[in-house]
């Protein structure tokens, strides 16, 4: 059960001074009788309409997101722009974050929700759900290189990582480059460009491409966003089992 005035709010029907004033006015009707009292409880199946229209309640939502460089994984910075910067007024329901975080200077697929429970067990270590990234070296990548992190690397600071898996796609050795795909089933501190640190490499670019099962639709833009299918949320909730 909800307050009213919770309920459009949550809604985006308007801010809570605007809903009160809806709601005085007798323009919202709960179940066919108009509803003059902002603190009346409803239900989120009930049938609520503002002149005429329907307000169907969705607690939870999710946003795929193409996430550009220079953008902070975070929900508010006092001084630097964050991915919610990038959502529609519309769009910004309350406690929505993204899930994870990529570094300001990473792009690709972020997934933002306020979907608490299943944001969890999404990064939860124990789920192991995978995530491919594209990285360009400084530094030739090869058999070796994907053996090593095959392997589990430990880090210099004694950082344990389970092992993930190496795609080489491009070798230049002349301009001492490379280009990659790597899947992990974590994601500690900067872990992408540790690791290839600890190889004697370093990380130019970096995007992420898939997540578990959902995966960076080519014609996404940076910067642009959309809600995911309901193919894509059963596919997400599938691997958090």
């Amino acid at each position: 059960m909800l307050r009213l005035d919770k309920f459009l709010a949550n809604m985006k029907v308007g801010s809570r001074s605007q809903v009160h004033e809806i709601i005085k006015a007798g323009q919202v009707t709960v179940n066919g009788k108009v509803c003059r009292s902002a603190k009346q409880k409803v239900k989120e199946d009930a049938e609520v309409l503002v002149n005429g229209q329907a307000v169907i309640y969705q607690q939870y939502h999710y946003f795929l997101l193409n996430k550009p460089a220079g953008v902070l994984s975070a929900t508010e910075d006092s001084r630097q722009k964050t991915v919610l910067d990038l959502l529609k007024d519309q769009d910004r329901y309350q406690k929505i974050a993204p899930v994870g975080r990529l570094d300001k200077d990473t792009t690709g697929l972020l997934l933002l929700t306020n979907d608490g429970q299943l944001a969890h067990q999404l990064l939860a270590p124990e789920y192991h759900v995978p995530k491919t990234y594209y990285a360009l070296l400084a530094g030739v990548a090869d058999e070796e290189t994907a053996k090593a992190i095959a392997a589990g690397l430990t880090l210099k600071d004694g950082t344990e990582l389970k092992p993930g898996q190496l795609k080489i796609l491009r070798q230049d050795k002349d301009q001492e480059q490379s280009e990659i795909e790597i899947t992990i089933t974590e994601g500690k501190y900067h872990q992408v460009k540790r690791m290839f640190a600890s190889q004697g490499m370093k990380v130019l670019k970096l995007k992420r491409l898939s997540m578990g099962p959902l995966t960076l639709p080519a014609d996404l833009a940076p910067g642009s966003y959309r809600p995911l299918t309901e193919e894509e949320l059963a596919a997400l909730k599938q691997v958090a089992l």
